[in-house]
């Protein structure tokens, strides 16, 4: 990893904390930032991290004291995956990259039309629609727009219906990309959407997130370039 690799997985891990954090308190959850990670201390909405790493090389043992492993379930995400937490009893669920799309790059063009989500009648039909049947729309609360710096983003069809989205999570020196979803077409349909919201909304801002597998292959092919590796640990 170069040191501007390095440095845009500092920006890429502080931001998505900073979303995790803001899911949690959408949930009436508390955790908090220090100075090696941001932890919660009670277990975190579905799919979401006990805790991440904000600097390379953090402190095993106070990492997992900052969390809950009294039951199965924890996660840690592992931004630089550097950290061993196999002896607290931990395996790695699966491995990722970070991606970076430069500011300056072209924005794509998309037949939907774009929305920011900014009422709870909006956000659950999103959510509805990220979920597609698989009985989680509620992890998306209400609360969450009231956060400034969280957009949810949704493309609608012709006939108004929401068929795809991405939540975009912005900081100061990057703009972060999650949850992109198209109801037809994958994520392949929903970078053209999420990437010309994102180059309106936040011009000067670089996109960041983390994708693996064919998620991964979809957005190298919408201009990312993966610029390091993440792990995230399961608590079994």
């Amino acid at each position: 990893m170069t040191t501007q690799q390095q440095l845009l997985v500092g920006h890429a891990a502080r931001n998505n904390a900073e979303w995790c954090a803001a899911m949690c308190r959408s949930h009436d959850m508390a955790g908090e930032f220090g100075p090696q990670s941001w932890a919660a201390p009670s277990r975190t909405p579905l799919y979401y991290p006990d805790a991440v790493t904000l600097v390379p090389g953090a402190d095993p043992a106070a990492l997992v004291e900052r969390i809950d492993t009294g039951a199965p379930g924890a996660t840690v995400k592992d931004s630089f995956g550097d950290v061993d937490l196999s002896g607290a009893g931990f395996q790695v669920l699966f491995e990722a990259q970070w991606i970076h799309r430069p500011a300056h790059a072209p924005a794509p063009s998309s037949d939907l039309a774009l929305d920011v989500v900014d009422d709870p009648g909006s956000l659950h039909d999103w959510a509805v629609a990220w979920d597609d049947g698989n009985g989680n729309a509620d992890l998306f609360r209400p609360g969450l727009l009231d956060d400034p710096a969280t957009y949810v983003l949704a493309g609608r069809s012709a006939d108004g219906r929401i068929v795809a989205g991405a939540v975009a999570s912005r900081s100061d020196q990057v703009v972060g990309i999650s949850n992109v979803f198209a109801l037809d077409g994958g994520p392949d349909a929903a970078w053209p959407l999420v990437l010309g919201a994102v180059h309106e909304l936040f011009p000067t801002l670089p996109a960041v997130g983390y994708e693996h597998g064919e998620d991964m292959a979809a957005a190298v092919r919408h201009g990312f370039e993966p610029i390091g590796a993440l792990r995230i640990w399961l608590h079994g």
